[in-house]
């Protein structure tokens, strides 16, 4: 694949399960996890996305609780990236129990 052309992407739907949804350190979490990769990762929701590495970008998708976002990545470790994502928001950005 060239860099015009990265191939469909890895990509899975999740629902934002903590009260809080996807607020400022939440959000800074993803970005950490999602800057760990070297694949290009974005989330969706509503109909739009954000570069997953892009604190604003991803404040401006207004995750409350109960919304489902969309994780897709692009590169060679774009299973990972999407799964690691997966898990931060299935445990709730580590927050309550």
């Amino acid at each position: 694949m060239s860099e015009e052309d990265p191939g469909p992407p890895t990509e899975d739907t999740f629902e934002i399960v903590n009260e809080l949804g996807l607020h400022a350190r939440a959000a800074a979490k993803l970005v950490r996890i999602a800057g760990a990769y070297k694949s290009r990762v974005e989330v969706a929701k509503d109909g739009q996305s954000a570069d997953a590495k892009s604190i604003m970008g991803v404040l401006l998708l207004c995750g409350e609780q109960g919304a489902r976002v969309t994780v897709r990545a692009w590169g060679d470790d774009a299973d990972q990236a999407v799964a690691a994502i997966g898990e931060l928001i299935a445990d709730r950005f580590g927050e309550e129990r």
